[in-house]
């Protein structure tokens, strides 16, 4: 006797739990196709000037550390369409935004010519860019490597001084892991 009351107590509290589970899910359902159709309105339009504007990050020296460090900065995107590689070797001769981030290219450098060799950037800098300081030639070669090989499409760095394979940048430079 106690077995069936228990039994029919279970279905009960079972069907209670079913019917009521039914319901809840209908509810959230509605609830779900109303929101799926309302129209999304923003705040705030987006501007086409906003619209072009992309993120690169530029790798300076850390005043504090002496170790490298990224900025990122928000640039238009027609300014790197046609020659990422030359404005953004551009962007680190100009130097940083960031009062706690320095640059190392030297000031009066100039970016000659860059292009793509396969996944090769080679930069041609002017006769400047060998007034670097000594001490610091692979913080130097890290910031310029590290800032090009955000791209996809690089993977290496070669420098070139006026045209030329230089003794002091003879070498092929890839990212620091």
């Amino acid at each position: 006797m106690k077995n069936k009351k228990y039994f029919i107590i279970f279905i009960i509290l079972f069907l209670i739990i079913l019917i009521g589970g039914y319901y809840i899910l209908r509810i959230v359902k509605n609830k779900k196709e109303e929101n799926i159709l309302q129209d999304y309105t923003p705040e705030q339009e987006i501007t086409e000037e906003q619209n072009r504007q992309t993120i690169v990050s530029l790798y300076f020296i850390n005043k504090e550390t002496k170790q490298i460090s990224p900025e990122a900065r928000l640039i238009d995107i027609t300014e790197i369409i046609n020659n990422p590689y030359e404005r953004l070797v551009t962007l680190l001769i100009e130097g940083p935004k960031n009062e706690k981030l320095e640059g190392i290219i030297p000031n009066n450098t100039k970016v000659l010519k860059t292009y793509l060799e396969e996944d090769c950037v080679v930069i041609d800098f002017s006769k400047e860019f060998l007034e670097y300081n000594k001490d610091k030639k692979e913080l130097l070669t890290q910031t310029i490597t590290s800032t090009l090989t955000e791209l996809t499409e690089v993977n290496k760095v070669k420098i070139l001084i006026q045209g030329e394979v230089n003794d002091d940048f003879k070498d092929i430079y890839s990212r620091k892991k």
